[in-house]
């Protein structure tokens, strides 16, 4: 039976680039989405031509319930052996003083509680200690954990160092349990994600500050997703790749 991926809102962009490499690498994938369900069945539907098994779960992995479900749907794949916390959202660029309290309390649950309840879901079935087998657990960061992304989205940017200091703590935890957690920080990524925040063309306004000049792409992350979840990062945890042109 071949290894499954947990890989959350992976209906488009990150998400679906790294469900198509982890199925050509083998990997059985639960597929993740909120309301996106045309795009996740044809990603479902792609993935197919890797003849490995593939389930596409519609659920808000910020609600406990909700996660119980995804992973319950994991299980009947067989054993986990990764977890990508991709779920992520932002909003409107805005200055901090004219945020709402509504607006910030939804990209925390959006953005670091799903990846908190995931986690713990993961552990679960991974640790050698409750009899699994170990595995890999991989969080997508951001480059505004370390910008701040002023007067744009600090709350995003918020929600993203959140993830980095919980990234750390859980992998000194977990790590003589078999389990693996690292992060990637991706910046400036051609992305449907930057239309969300009223500037859909925004890579193409800055790229020229990177010392690469130029935007990357959701492959490019993806690529560094694959090799921190694999075994070929075995001896990295606890550890952060940037993949963000230089930022």
């Amino acid at each position: 039976m071949s290894k499954v991926v947990v890989i959350t809102g992976s209906s488009r962009g990150i998400g679906a680039r790294s469900a198509q490499l982890f199925a050509q690498k083998g990997y059985s994938v639960v597929i993740n989405y909120l309301h996106a369900k045309t795009h996740a069945e044809a990603l479902k539907s792609t993935l197919s031509q890797w003849d490995t098994p593939c389930v596409a779960v519609q659920a808000d992995v910020s609600r406990e319930e909700d996660v119980c479900r995804l992973f319950q749907e994991a299980d009947k794949l067989g054993e986990l052996a990764v977890l990508v916390n991709n779920a992520g959202v932002l909003d409107k660029q805005s200055r901090l003083a004219n945020i709402s309290l509504e607006r910030f309390r939804h990209i925390l649950d959006v953005n670091l509680l799903s990846c908190f309840l995931c986690t713990q879901a993961a552990i679960k079935r991974m640790s050698t200690k409750n009899g699994g087998a170990g595995g890999s657990i991989v969080n997508v960061s951001s480059a505004a954990a370390k910008t701040g992304a002023p007067n744009e989205y600090v709350d995003y940017a918020a929600s993203k160092a959140a993830i980095d200091a919980l990234t750390r703590g859980v992998a000194l935890e977990v790590a003589e349990e078999g389990i693996r957690v690292n992060a990637v920080r991706p910046g400036l990524i051609y992305t449907e994600m930057h239309a969300l925040g009223g500037e859909p063309n925004r890579v193409d306004r800055i790229k020229s500050k990177l010392p690469l000049k130029r935007g990357g792409t959701a492959e490019e992350v993806a690529e560094a997703i694959f090799w921190l979840a694999s075994d070929r990062s075995s001896f990295t945890t606890g550890s952060f790749l940037d993949v963000a042109g230089g930022l």
